[in-house]
C-alpha cells in the first residue's frame, strides 16, 4: 500500500468516524429516558424538579443539539469522554480498565480456535468424503448451531455446579475464571474457521500448481504446507480480522453470563443505566476497532501474498 493510499484510508476513516459519532449522539439524544434522573436514581438520590434542572444547566444539556455535539466532539479529541453518569468516575478510565482483561478473552479464545480449527479444517480437506471428513463437518454444524449463551450455561452447569473445578462467577479476571468465558467464545469460532479453512485448502487443492507439483513428485505434505495452505490464508485473514475486532468490543452475552468484566459487560450496564456517555465512547470505540483492524488486515496481504507486494 502506498503513501498516498494509506492517506486516502486514514482520511476516510477520520470521515466515517464522524459520522459514527454524530449518529451515536443524535440516537442517545433521542433515546427515551431522562440521563441526569437516571444519575441520581443510581447513586439512591430522589432529585426534585430543581435539582434536575440545574443538573441540566451544569451539565449542558439545555443547549442546542449541535451546540452539545460539538462540545461533546471537541472533548473527545482531546481524550475527555466525560464522567460516567452511573459510576461517578471518568468514561475513559472505565474502558481502559476494561481492555485488560478483554484482550486477555479475546487472546486466549482465539488462541484456542487456532488450536482446533487449522489441523481439523486441513484434515477435513485433505481427506475429502472420508470418514474423518464427516466426523468433522458433523461437529462443525453441531458447533455453528449452538447459541453461545446456551453453550455457557451448559459448561457453567457442568465444571462449576456439578464438578466444581471452575468458579461460576468470573468478575476476579483470573486464569481459572478466565477458562469458561474462553472456551464458550472459541466453540463457535471454531467450528466456523474449520468450515473455511475446508473450503479454502480445497479450492487451493483443486488448482492446477497442485496437480503439477504432484507430477513433479513433490511431497504431499510439502505442497501443503508450502504452497496450499498460505495460498488459501487470505480470505482466512479477512474473517480472522473481523472475528478479533467482535472479540475487542467486548462479548456482552458471554460476559454478562459468566459476569467477566470486560468491555462487553461494561456496555450493558451502561446501557441498562442510561449512561450516554459511556455508551457514546464504547461505540466510537468499537468504530475504531473494526476500522484500525480492517486496515492491518489490507496491510497484512502485502506481507502474505507476494503476488500483491510485486504489483504494487
Amino acid at each position: 500500500m502506498s503513501k498516498k493510499q494509506l492517506g486516502i484510508r486514514l482520511l476516510q476513516m477520520i470521515i466515517v468516524l464522524i459520522g459514527i459519532s454524530f449518529l451515536t449522539f443524535i440516537l442517545t439524544y433521542l433515546a427515551p429516558g431522562d440521563p441526569v434522573r437516571a444519575m441520581y436514581t443510581a447513586n439512591g438520590i430522589m432529585p426534585t424538579e430543581e435539582v434536575l434542572n440545574a443538573a441540566r444547566e451544569e451539565m449542558g444539556l439545555n443547549k442546542p443539539l449541535m451546540v452539545q455535539y460539538v462540545n461533546w466532539l471537541t472533548s473527545c479529541l482531546r481524550g475527555d469522554f466525560g464522567d460516567s453518569y452511573a459510576y461517578g468516575k471518568p468514561v475513559i478510565t472505565l474502558l481502559l480498565t476494561r481492555l485488560w482483561p478483554t484482550l486477555k478473552l479475546t487472546l486466549a479464545s482465539t488462541v484456542l480456535m487456532l488450536i482446533v480449527s487449522i489441523p481439523f479444517g486441513v484434515l477435513s480437506a485433505v481427506y475429502k468424503n472420508k470418514w474423518i471428513d464427516y466426523v468433522v463437518r458433523g461437529m462443525t454444524f453441531f458447533g455453528v448451531s449452538l447459541p453461545n449463551f446456551w453453550v455457557g450455561l451448559m459448561l457453567m452447569l457442568f465444571f462449576c455446579v456439578r464438578m466444581g473445578i471452575l468458579p461460576v462467577v468470573s468478575s476476579s479476571g483470573d486464569f481459572k475464571s478466565m477458562v469458561l468465558p474462553a472456551v464458550t467464545l472459541a466453540f463457535a469460532m471454531s467450528a466456523k474457521y474449520t468450515r473455511q479453512v475446508r473450503a479454502a485448502v480445497l479450492d487451493e487443492l483443486n488448482q492446477d500448481y497442485v496437480t503439477g507439483a504432484q507430477a513433479r513428485g513433490i511431497k504431499g505434505s510439502r505442497i501443503l504446507w508450502g504452497n496450499v495452505f498460505p495460498n488459501a490464508l487470505l480470505p482466512l485473514i479477512t474473517m480472522f480480522g473481523l472475528s478479533v475486532g467482535s472479540l475487542l468490543g467486548g462479548t456482552a452475552v458471554v460476559e454478562v453470563i459468566f459476569s467477566y468484566p470486560g468491555l462487553g459487560n461494561l456496555a450493558v450496564s451502561a446501557i441498562t443505566a442510561y449512561d450516554y456517555p459511556l455508551i457514546q465512547a464504547y461505540v466510537l470505540w468499537i468504530a475504531v476497532i473494526y476500522m484500525v483492524i480492517n486496515l492491518i488486515v489490507d496491510l497484512s496481504y502485502i506481507y502474505v501474498d507476494p503476488r500483491i507486494r510485486e504489483s504494487r
